[in-house]
């Protein structure tokens, strides 16, 4: 039993470490502008895996 959960601890800090691979990383934006046509907001939400960007423009 405590073998076991020794070897579960290891495998979910290899995990968590990005050992398996590098981690993802979520990255958020928001924009406020002001213009003659008055204020505009902007907000982006994605992930980046090394050279890979996928986001969302809302």
């Amino acid at each position: 039993m405590t073998r076991l959960m020794g070897l579960s601890i290891v495998l979910l800090v290899l995990a968590g470490c990005g050992a398996d691979g590098e981690p993802v990383r979520p990255t958020a934006g928001a924009n406020v502008s002001l213009g003659t046509d008055g204020v505009s907001t902007s907000a982006t939400v994605g992930v980046v895996k090394g050279p890979i960007r996928i986001g969302i423009h809302l």
